[in-house]
């Protein structure tokens, strides 16, 4: 009998769309979506036990070996670089990191540019790039206020239809990188659950057309 695959599923819609996915796959679990407050699912049958977490956290339980394997953005993986494999690419929760500010902006190079946002290694990374200095702002939410109220020059924040920036009377200037939702497995679970692994990709490649 295969080994049991424990699974970091992040909670909400994205973690909605993902279970899609792994129940195409036939690593469906009923119970997951039962309206209830529990946060540990198993499967005898379909040999998955679930660990509903906050996205955040996901990368947290895979590199610590509490999950072994999970799915977060790549958002996530940029900015903390944890110590896991990226095994795909869902093809879900698409969106964009971006540089956005007020409309008709212009960057003034004679000292720092002020940056709020929760990206901060990502945000560091894109200006040293550009030889661009920078004060980092880190702000935990409502980055598109910042700007507004004169606390930053510009924000570096996910963006997924452009409309809250737009509300604000803001917009995208560049875009860093494209985001979406990837499977990441412990590196030592790789090793030693390899062969349940490696199926559940190939069956989930089937069942998403990749």
């Amino acid at each position: 009998m295969s080994e049991m695959i424990n699974i970091a599923l992040p909670k909400g819609r994205l973690g909605e769309r993902v279970y899609a996915i792994f129940e195409a796959a036939g690593r469906g679990c009923r119970s997951v979506t039962e309206d209830s407050r529990k946060l540990f699912f198993e499967d005898e049958t379909a040999r998955v036990r679930y660990f509903l977490v906050k996205p955040s956290d996901t990368h947290i339980y895979v590199e610590r070996g509490a999950a072994d394997i999970g799915v977060v953005g790549k958002d996530i993986l940029l900015e903390y670089s944890p110590d896991v494999y990226e095994l795909m690419d869902l093809g879900v929760g698409a969106c964009r990191m971006v540089v956005a500010a007020k409309k008709n902006f212009e960057d003034e190079t004679g000292g720092a540019l002020r940056v709020a946002t929760k990206f901060a290694n990502i945000a560091r990374g894109y200006y040293d790039g550009r030889g661009r200095e920078i004060d980092i702002i880190r702000l935990g939410g409502s980055i598109e206020l910042a700007p507004l109220t004169g606390l930053s020059d510009v924000i570096v924040d996910i963006m997924e239809t452009g409309r809250t920036l737009l509300d604000n009377g803001m917009e995208p200037m560049q875009t860093i990188t494209d985001i979406s939702a990837r499977l990441i497995a412990n590196k030592v679970s790789y090793r030693f659950k390899h062969a349940e692994i490696t199926s559940l990709c190939d069956a989930i490649r089937r069942s998403i057309g990749k």
